[in-house]
Parts: C-alpha cells; sequence; structure tokens
C-alpha cells in the first residue's frame, strides 16, 4: 500500500473515462519529444555537435550551470535550514517570496536582475562605483541569473529535507558538547544529504536549460554568454538541423535526471 493510497489496488485498471483522457495527455506532452527523436539529422549529428559555436555554448553552459549550482548551495543550505528550524514573524512570507522565481516569467526576473544589479541597479551601482564590478552582459551575468531562477529548487527540497530529520540528534549532540556548528555539520547535514544531491541536481538542470533571465539580464555574446538555450534560438533561424541537435543534447539530460531522481520522488512503504 502507498503512503496516502489507502485502500489502492496495484495494478487496478482504469476507467475508460480516465483511461482515455490521460492516453490523450500522456500523447500531448510525449508526441514532441518524439517528432524531435525523428526528425533529427541523425547522419550530421556528430558535425552540428562538434562545430565551434556549438562547443563554446556546450562548455559555457555546463561551467556557468555547475557554478550556479555551487552557488545555490552555498546561500540556499542555509537559508532552508533557517526556513525550516526557526519560528520568527515574517518567515511566512519569506518562504513565499524565495518561491516567487519558480512561477516568475524568467525574463521579468532578467529585467528585476537588471534593476538591482545592473550599472543603474541599486547594488550594481554600488558595485561598480566602489569595486568597478559589472555583472550584466559578462559571464559572471549569466551564473547570476541561472543561480536566480535555480536556487529556489533547492531551497525547497532542503527544507523538506530539513524538517524530516529528528531535532533530537541535534539536541544530543549539543548536550554532549558539541557547538551549534559542528552539530549541523555532523550530525543535520549528513542525515540530509539525498535531499542536497536530489535538489542540487535540480537546480544545476534548470540553470542549464535558462532561457529568459539569461538573455535579458547577461545577453547573447557568443563564446561568452551564449548558452545551449540560447544555441538552439539562434540556430533555429540560420540552421534548423543545428538546433534540433542542441536540443536533443539538453532532452537527454533532462531524461537522465528524471531518471535518476525519479526514486526519490515515488515514495512508497
Amino acid at each position: 500500500m502507498t503512503r496516502g493510497g489507502r485502500g489502492r489496488r496495484p495494478g487496478e485498471r482504469a476507467p475508460w473515462q480516465l483511461g482515455v483522457p490521460a492516453a490523450l495527455g500522456a500523447s500531448f506532452l510525449l508526441l514532441p519529444l518524439l517528432a524531435l527523436v525523428v526528425r533529427a539529422p541523425w547522419t550530421s549529428l556528430g558535425t552540428h555537435l562538434t562545430a565551434p559555436p556549438v562547443r563554446d555554448a556546450l562548455r559555457l553552459s555546463l561551467v556557468c550551470a555547475t557554478s550556479a549550482a555551487g552557488l545555490a548551495i552555498l546561500l540556499g543550505v542555509p537559508l532552508a535550514w533557517v526556513l525550516a528550524r526557526t519560528v520568527w514573524r515574517g518567515a511566512g512570507l519569506l518562504r513565499a517570496l524565495v518561491t516567487v522565481p519558480l512561477v516568475l516569467p524568467p525574463v521579468v526576473g532578467g529585467v528585476a536582475l537588471l534593476k538591482a544589479l545592473g550599472r543603474g541597479g541599486i547594488v550594481g551601482r554600488w558595485l561598480d562605483a566602489a569595486f568597478g564590478l559589472t555583472l550584466p552582459f559578462t559571464t559572471a551575468g549569466v551564473v547570476v541569473a541561472e543561480t536566480f531562477v535555480a536556487m529556489p529548487f533547492l531551497v525547497l527540497a532542503m527544507e523538506g529535507a530539513f524538517r524530516s530529520v529528528d531535532t533530537g540528534l541535534d539536541e544530543a549532540a549539543t548536550t554532549l558538547g558539541a557547538s551549534r556548528w559542528r552539530s549541523f555539520t555532523q550530525v543535520t547535514l549528513p542525515s540530509v544529504v539525498p535531499g542536497l544531491v536530489s535538489g542540487a541536481v535540480l537546480a544545476w538542470a534548470r540553470a542549464l536549460g535558462e532561457f529568459g533571465a539569461t538573455i535579458t539580464f547577461a545577453g547573447n555574446s557568443p563564446g561568452r554568454t551564449t548558452t545551449m538555450p540560447l544555441a538552439v534560438y539562434l540556430a533555429m533561424e540560420r540552421d534548423p538541423d543545428a538546433a534540433v541537435a542542441l536540443s536533443l543534447v539538453l532532452l537527454l539530460v533532462a531524461v537522465v535526471i528524471l531518471a535518476t531522481l525519479r526514486g526519490s520522488w515515488l515514495t512508497t512503504s
């Protein structure tokens, strides 16, 4: 019996009233992906994927997505712990605001980043004046944009993981003389490694596929800010076969990640 599914019989046959629309729904979602695979230029796939602009876009995407995932871990894990373990006025509002990038149109996120971190932004103006640091339309800007849209995935995963850990373990560690930091690093954090891995992989995948915030905040400069999704967009205008080849790479990454994390989503007893 599955959790939350009391009385459900494994292998139950669906009535046609549910089976027919379910089949149509599955077809609607799978048909475009199947068409992408069927219409792929398999004979020239290697040529497209080894072209210098494609290699540069792939390299930049991997570097920036990995950097964004690392930054999301660095900032998101403490934030998730605060949301999960502390009680204070305004925590609920902060939780809601932290998840806004999940539903915010990415291009709006890019505009918001420009107003915050652009040369004339409320923080970017100070960064430029004090340190000569300019983020928009740079590779660092790509990382910032990808982190903005990807970090909420990690925060949500880690908050749930922290809530599932027995707080008595921390209390026992502090009773035995461990500091709060040592208790966190040696007791709590090892207990949430599966949640950390899932959240980090989801954040990395989201960063890898980011388009709107990246092109708005970082622009589209080949070799500098042109990531794989942006390369797909450009290729659609001049070489549709190359766009399909690039799309296949992103599709393969998504399928591998979803297959890898499937066990963490399907909770059975």
